[in-house]
């Protein structure tokens, strides 16, 4: 069977490489060798193993009837989604490892797949080489998922690492990370949580059924954290990670994405340095753990395969996803009840009058302010208190 695959970067170069590697499993699996027939992509790749694929017009992959499933690995919205959108009327699979175009249009090119008995599959968007989005799709649909909550970003997971093992600060670290090549240039949708929170909107919307917008999700990075926040959660033997979360609760669901102190009761806890974990809890089936690479060329892109695979197997079958264009009303995270970790100058008789009973956290090295866990409160009281308080150094929920 032929392929194509649009964009040669990271991931699509991987494609091509678990392709050539596991050729013959992969055949055995699809029930036919997969071939990949064009590679689009701007540059020419001069000296390449696959430099005799490259081509610059989409419609060439689009045009060759051949050609029965495409891959896209280009990343951002347009012109991925043009491109795809046309492959699927077109009566191509599809499938992509794209966040941002999934978040975006997945109920589009879902509803699209399904008219033109194709398929758009999209493993790779969510946890790189985790399996996560087929598990929800078939697996787990006896179940009504709670809770999903995961560390779905690597480079802020290996970033949070470093500064709670070694006392780096944030700047240092992310220098580190980018040297590393864990980090991007532009290391912004990663940092400020952008990335997790894509991701997150896609598992909300699939567990829902309906499309729930990323705009919506309250949404905070990473880049506030410093060495003395990591010197008080290993005082309280708790470590900070960013978790994006969905729960179900009365009215819907609420969703988002922050920085969270986890007791080592906490099933990602021990979810350290670059690697991904998606926690997922359902009505009967209880507690469940995905975890692996969530990055990097070849973990994603054997998902990407898997999802090829897939498609071979069910070139003349569209196989049903819930993921209606019907938006879902996220229910306010503000109304949402929790503790607080809270570092202050304020003294402690006006932590008292304001917060009443606090539990003090002292750190070693830490000197001049005031750390404490709050009560049970919602968002809106914390900041009503917060506002009255003044003085506020850092706030961080508690898991």
């Amino acid at each position: 069977m032929k392929a194509a695959v649009m964009g040669y970067g990271t991931i699509g170069s991987g494609v091509a490489e678990v392709l050539e590697i596991n050729k013959s499993s992969i055949a055995k699996r699809a029930g036919e060798e997969i071939q990949i027939k064009y590679i689009l992509d701007l540059r020419d790749f001069p000296g390449d193993p696959m430099e005799d694929k490259i081509i610059h017009d989409y419609k060439t992959i689009l045009d060759d009837q051949e050609v029965r499933i495409v891959v896209e690995t280009m990343g951002g919205v347009e012109p991925a989604y043009t491109f795809v959108k046309a492959m699927l009327e077109a009566g191509k699979h599809v499938t992509t490892s794209n966040k941002a175009l999934v978040a975006a249009k997945g109920a589009e090119l879902i509803a699209l797949a399904k008219e033109k008995n194709v398929n758009f599959m999209f493993e790779a968007s969510v946890g790189g080489g985790i399996p996560i989005i087929r598990p929800l799709n078939s697996c787990l649909t006896a179940d009504e998922i709670e809770e999903i909550t995961g560390i779905v970003n690597g480079t802020t997971n290996y970033m949070l690492t470093k500064m709670s093992e070694e006392g780096m600060e944030f700047e240092d670290v992310l220098k580190d990370a980018q040297e590393k090549g864990y980090a991007e240039k532009d290391p912004t949708a990663d940092i400020e949580g952008y990335d997790a929170c894509r991701k997150i909107a896609i598992l909300t919307s699939l567990v829902c059924g309906q499309q729930v917008d990323f705009e919506d999700i309250h949404t905070e990075g990473i880049t506030k954290i410093s060495a003395t926040d990591h010197r008080y959660a290993v005082a309280m033997k708790r470590k900070i990670k960013l978790l994006a979360s969905s729960k179900k609760v009365e009215g819907g669901y609420v969703a988002m994405v922050a920085p969270f102190l986890l007791p080592p009761s906490h099933p990602l806890y021990n979810v350290d340095d670059v690697f991904n974990a998606i926690f997922v809890h359902g009505n009967v089936l209880g507690d469940a753990m995905f975890y692996g690479s969530g990055a990097g060329k070849l973990p994603t892109a054997s998902a990407v395969v898997a999802d090829i695979i897939e498609m071979a197997k069910n070139v003349d079958h569209n196989i049903a996803v819930e993921w209606s264009s019907k938006k879902m009303e996220l229910v306010d995270y503000k109304k949402q009840t929790g503790r607080y970790f809270v570092r202050t100058t304020a003294e402690k008789d006006a932590i008292e009058r304001v917060f009443g009973t606090v539990e003090y956290v002292t750190a070693e090295g830490v000197s001049n302010e005031n750390g404490f866990l709050t009560g049970c409160l919602c968002e809106e009281e914390y900041e009503k208190c917060a506002k009255e308080l003044g003085n506020i150094l850092q706030r961080i929920r508690i898991a």
